[in-house]
């Protein structure tokens, strides 16, 4: 079953504080699934299009791609449309998880083809129970695209 631990997810999340924080949130609720990390759009893209490898990964696409919106280089929105707008990647889940309230964003995302937006709490047990609420969705009810 593609929900396994084995089903990998993309983080394209620039700063490390949040990436560490998704990461502990991650152990806290039981996700063991592997996570590769991208901290441009670019990468993610260059990755995702098999324009290159990364930790010695290849052409494995995810189950779910966690995308914060204000990225370097190419930003998230981009990276979303980009993602959205290719037959083989637009059936990958993609969670928007930011820290932009901004109204505009939230409706762009999800014109774009956003499956979620969600805002990133600005404490640690909020951000717990999100991320538990995502697993719970993402890896325990939806099936996801193999």
């Amino acid at each position: 079953m593609n929900n396994s631990p084995n089903t990998l997810i993309i983080i394209v999340e620039d700063s490390p504080e949040d990436y560490e924080t998704t990461i502990r949130a991650f152990k806290k609720v039981g996700m063991k699934n592997k996570v590769l990390r991208f901290e441009m759009g670019d990468e993610c893209l260059d990755y995702l299009f098999g324009r290159g490898e990364y930790e010695g990964q290849k052409n494995v696409l995810p189950g779910l791609i966690m995308l914060d919106l204000n990225l370097p280089g190419t930003d998230g929105r981009d990276v979303l449309k980009s993602i959205k707008s290719d037959h083989k990647l637009k059936k990958i889940p993609v969670v928007v998880l930011t820290t932009s309230k901004d109204l505009i964003d939230i409706e762009k995302c999800y014109q774009h083809g956003a499956n979620s937006y969600i805002q990133k709490p600005v404490d640690f047990n909020g951000f717990i129970d999100a991320i538990k609420k995502l697993k719970e969705y993402w890896f325990e009810i939806s099936i996801l695209p193999i």
